[in-house]
């Protein structure tokens, strides 16, 4: 059987096939006031809890204990047992019950010390038949054949006065020693382990291998219940009860939730009360529980603990089954509680007076802080199990779960409940606490205070989904832009156990459908202004809808409206690079992001911008590519190709008087100079741009430029710094033609001299 999972994705610990459970006893020594089961070692058990001979009777006082976990083989401190099982079937409704203390979830341990007080002291009195239930199963690391999970034989312990455990045996010292067998016990026993009357004489739970009956067989045999008898062996044949007739299910208006059946934690049907338990007309109500184990507890555990507590209840306390209609763990798994069909309306043992008509949901642990230890975490997780739950069983029977008044009215069916009166009407939420139905703290003051949030998450709708940034989409002011394909994301607080599925809407029309635990989803934005947005719908088809994005379908691409071009620079050459600038104009549609050159190095450029200044290796073709964005994504690219030269200044035509200079500063070691007013240097090239190159410094005078002879600027090559190899002035045409550059000396009074290297140009 495939085990099922919880509806946060929490794997319940159940194999599908029954977990044997057994329970021993140790009857507890002392008179009067106190009580005790002195330090001593056991095999290996799970769960603890006392029981005593009448069920009414209260125990006032405190109980104790301290266990040794197999894990670690240390002592633990001691912790309180809660002395009132305030979970019980109401008067008649059980065969041989025992009272009992709520049950305590230890872990697996092999030694336990118990002590019990009365709030009077040694004068006062306690109830009759105490004895300390060990509650033990395969996960705790035993065997279920009687010799693994029962009591090894172990001597009492003597109390050691530093508190640790003494040697288990002493030579001579008499042990202890049990079977698990069916039989009743010697109520004359003075000492050791006794098998729980509550198991059948007829097949020990240790013992049982047929394959148990499921909540899903619907041939199981009417049940017999026989009246309440102080006889300490369960009935194998009950006598008849007129209202186990077992009804139709009515279908819910809210989603059913995971949740993990009897045969997926392990349930050993065996152990119940054979065939289907009472039921109800329907539910009206819900009261929440804490179970009052574990502080403390490994979700893995939580299986192990569900089997344990309905061991505890049947073996130990002689119910009929486990006592809570669900349970609910701190990861957020549901699981099936009392047998008879989690969708029907089981009577349970939960609430007593008011279980018939409603349905009990227990929480795994302690909500409550005591002998000042922390309560358990509430999560998120196990609110929302709780919630849908409650949302789905009130579901079935038309039932809103927070109506913001007490609503759902409940006749008292017990006598001994104050302040509650036997066959009065009461009203309570439709979600209410175990306080609420009686005189207990349960489910502990932090879960109290959480029923309201469980109602609203009952409910419904969904929080609001808020969006988060979408992926394959540009946001400019506030609207998105995209190619189409897109992907939104959201998040909500509400848990989602909760949800029914997420819907991503583009003009209000589903475009997408996901889980309840999805947190993102790809739809594709058609052309235009759109509006996006994310719908959840609760377990109970509310819906909440989110803000929308505005967003921009856009498949058309940029375009170049003016082509690249490439243009001497102004800057320092060299002998291998020449400094140019690419120029261009690009435009969208709807809005540009940004152009970007992809060679001969990579830039990304502002959406306004329109040239970039780069370099090209003298004497060698470079072709420039450009891109050009938009904000959804498209693009367009455009690109060319040019040859940058330099012509150096022994190439040119002299007139006047020139010398030669040389230096390394000097673009191929030499260049030309020239005081002589009117001296000239012209070069003749085909290209489509170019640029004269000089040195310059404090004492560098003027100079005419002509281009095709005709002046074209006078130029100042006087600086403050001395500098070498500059394009100081270049000029561009539209296209490559034959040109001829003169440079002429202006012979500028005091500083006449100027110095040439040559030019550059882009063919």
């Amino acid at each position: 059987m495939t085990v099922a999972q919880g509806p946060e994705g929490t794997a319940a610990a159940g194999a599908g096939k029954p977990v044997p459970t057994v329970v021993r006893s140790v009857k507890l020594e002392g008179q009067g006031g106190e009580r005790t089961v002195p330090q001593r070692s056991t095999d290996t058990f799970g769960l603890v809890g006392l029981t005593w001979d009448d069920p009414r009777s209260v125990l006032d006082g405190t109980v104790q204990v301290r266990t040794r976990s197999v894990a670690t083989g240390q002592w633990s401190g001691w912790n309180t047992v809660d002395p009132h099982n305030d979970d019980a079937p109401d008067p008649g409704a059980e065969q041989h019950m025992r009272g009992g203390s709520a049950p305590l979830y230890v872990g697996p341990s092999d030694g336990v010390q118990l002590k019990v007080v009365s709030a009077s002291g040694e004068s006062g009195r306690l109830p009759d038949g105490m004895r300390l239930e060990l509650v033990g199963d395969a996960s705790h690391g035993g065997s279920a054949s009687g010799s693994g999970l029962a009591m090894a034989p172990a001597a009492f312990a003597e109390d050691a006065a530093d508190g640790e455990e003494s040697p288990s045996t002493t030579p001579g010292e008499p042990t202890a020693t049990d079977t698990a067998t069916g039989t009743t016990p010697d109520p004359s026993a003075t000492s050791g382990t006794t098998e729980s009357p509550s198991a059948p004489t007829s097949a020990p739970a240790s013992q049982t291998t047929t394959p148990p009956a499921t909540a899903t067989t619907s041939a199981s045999p009417t049940p017999t219940k026989a009246s309440p008898t102080a006889t300490p062996t369960k009935s194998t044949s009950p006598s008849p009860s007129p209202s186990s007739t077992r009804p139709t299910a009515p279908a819910s208006t809210v989603a059913k939730p995971a949740i993990v059946s009897r045969a997926g934690w392990g349930a050993d049907e065996k152990i119940r009360e054979a065939g289907d338990p009472d039921y109800a007309t329907d539910v009206t109500a819900v009261f929440v529980h804490h179970t009052d184990t574990a502080v403390s507890y490994d979700c893995s555990a939580s299986a192990s603990i569900v089997r344990s507590i309905y061991a505890y209840h049947v073996q130990a306390e002689g119910w009929r089954d486990i006592g809570y209609n669900a349970l609910v763990d701190k990861c957020g798994t549901i699981f099936e509680g009392r047998y008879g069909g989690i969708d029907l309306p089981v009577i349970g043992a939960h609430t007593y007076g008011f279980n018939t008509r409603s349905f009990g949901i227990a929480v795994l642990g302690t909500y409550q802080v005591i002998d000042g230890k922390a309560a358990t975490p509430i999560t998120s997780q196990m609110l929302g199990s709780v919630a849908a739950l409650a949302a789905w069983k009130l579901g079935q029977y038309k039932i809103n779960p927070n109506p913001g008044s007490k609503t759902q009215t409940l006749t008292e069916g017990a006598s001994d409940s104050p302040p509650f009166k036997l066959g009065t009407k009461y009203t309570f939420n439709a979600i209410s606490g175990h306080r609420d139905g009686f005189a207990t703290a349960c489910p502990g003051q932090n879960l109290y205070d959480k029923l309201p949030t469980i109602r609203s998450y009952a409910a419904g709708p969904v929080a609001t989904p808020t969006l988060g940034t979408p992926t394959g989409a540009t946001k400019s002011g506030s609207r998105y832009y995209t190619k189409g394909a897109m992907t939104v994301t959201w998040k909500t607080t509400t848990p989602a156990v909760l949800v029914k599925r997420f819907e991503v809407l583009v003009d209000g029309v589903v475009k997408a459908t996901t889980t309840h635990t999805a947190t993102s989803a790809a739809i594709t934005v058609p052309t235009g202004n759109h509006t996006v947005a994310v719908r959840a719908v609760h377990i109970n088809n509310k819906t909440s809808v989110s803000a929308s994005l505005a967003v921009t379908g856009d498949t058309t691409k940029p375009t170049f409206t003016t082509a690249p071009a490439v243009r001497i620079r102004n800057a320092t050459v060299s002998s291998t690079s020449v400094p140019v600038t690419v120029t261009w104009k690009a435009a969208d549609n709807t809005v540009l992001k940004s152009s970007s050159a992809t060679t001969p190095s990579a830039a990304t450029f502002a959406p306004t911008t329109t040239s970039w200044s780069t370099a090209g290796k003298a004497g060698s073709a470079v072709t420039y590519n450009l891109r050009a964005t938009d904000l959804a994504g498209n693009y367009s690219t455009a690109s060319v190709s040019r040859t940058a030269a330099i012509i150096q200044e022994t190439s040119a035509v002299r007139t006047g008087s020139w010398s030669t200079k040389s230096s390394t500063s000097y673009l191929g070691g030499k260049s030309l100079t020239s005081s002589s007013k009117n001296a000239g240097l012209t070069w003749t090239f085909t290209g489509r741009s170019v640029g004269w190159v000089v040195s310059r410094a404090s004492t560098s005078g003027q100079a005419y430029v002509y281009v095709d002879g005709v002046k074209k600027a006078t130029v100042e090559l006087k600086s403050s710094s001395t500098l070498y190899r500059q394009t100081i002035w270049s000029t561009s045409w539209s296209t490559s033609a034959k040109h001829t550059l003169k440079i002429v000396v202006v012979g500028t009074s005091g500083r006449p001299a100027i110095t040439t290297d040559g030019i550059t140009y882009v063919k």
